[in-house]
């Protein structure tokens, strides 16, 4: 391979991890134009448009998205290699970029980036939070974190996260008049307040015991996608939401709600790190691995 077509390459997949010529060049340290030429030339040479571009915005074309599938873990084992030759053992440096849904970031990453950082000064971090699922190697992250339910097969998947559960709650004042449900069924005479998916297709409430399992539509006045705003929702007497029990552990503990049908949330898995299979795994995420993992295993009175 000619140091040119190392160069080209490596512009290409700058611009797909940034999102665009310009942020593509600052990361690399060149012009717009020289990160512009570099692409066109490997258009030139594979014969076939690899991306599309408007004034606004660069997209993969199909033949991009094949080329990225192959050549993103391909240059981050390449970075991998040369960190690990140039630092000293034991001190992983480089970038670290975590695909994560809303509640994982909040729940189990935010407690982990201060100390990690601290640990690893030499790791830049970051991470996009976002609900609807992404090719994690498409876009250019290392690795993604969610719940286990929705993991491709395919995915090396480590566990982050102790065993969760939904919750339904409501006001006492809301309970106080509309009465508390007594088996799932009773949700139909209640206010719901409901969520729905990035597709706008409705949540359907998931509650099961041993011997049966439902999957519920809700009707409500209120509609939300954020969880805080729905228990703050709950909260002011407007129905019962349902949401992860940690989301709501304060206002609970408070007594500002109340959980009702307790029997029908059993726990499940909770959310996991994942990403592809790779001969090497770049330095700073099986740091960051070992440290979220080494956490997770700690007695819950450590400091």
């Amino acid at each position: 391979m000619r140091p040119s077509d190392y160069a080209e390459l490596r512009a290409f997949a700058a611009v797909l991890r940034h999102g665009s010529f310009t942020s593509a060049a600052r990361h690399l340290g060149q012009t717009p134009s020289a990160v512009s030429q570099a692409v066109r030339a490997l258009e030139e040479r594979l014969g076939t448009r690899l991306l599309h571009r408007t004034t606004r915005s660069v997209a993969p074309t199909e033949a991009g998205t094949r080329l990225s599938q192959r050549l993103l873990p391909v240059l981050d084992d390449l970075d991998a290699v040369a960190a690990t030759a140039a630092t000293p053992e034991g001190t992983p440096t480089g970038r670290l970029r975590l695909n994560a849904s809303r509640f994982a970031a909040r729940h189990v990453l935010a407690p982990l980036v201060a100390p990690f950082l601290r640990l690893h000064p030499g790791i830049a971090l970051e991470i996009v939070v976002e609900d609807a699922l992404v090719d994690i190697v498409a876009q250019g992250f290392d690795a993604g974190v969610r719940l286990g339910e929705v993991l491709e097969a395919d995915m090396i998947a480590v566990p982050l996260h102790p065993t969760l559960r939904m919750a339904v709650v409501g006001a006492p004042g809301y309970l106080a008049t509309q009465g508390t449900p007594a088996h799932p069924r009773d949700l139909a005479r209640h206010a719901c307040i409901g969520l729905t998916y990035a597709d706008g297709s409705p949540y359907r409430w998931e509650l099961e015991r041993p011997d049966e399992a439902l999957l519920l539509p809700v009707a409500g006045p209120f509609v939300c996608n954020e969880p805080g705003v729905r228990l703050a929702a709950a909260r002011d007497g407007l129905g019962l939401t349902m949401c992860f029990e940690d989301e709501a552990a304060d206002l609970l503990a408070s007594g500002a709600l109340v959980r009702v049908l307790a029997d029908w949330t059993p726990p499940f898995p909770g959310c996991f790190l994942y990403h592809p299979s790779r001969r090497q795994t770049p330095a700073p995420l099986r740091a960051f691995i070992d440290f979220a993992q080494a956490r997770r295993q700690r007695p819950s009175s450590a400091a």
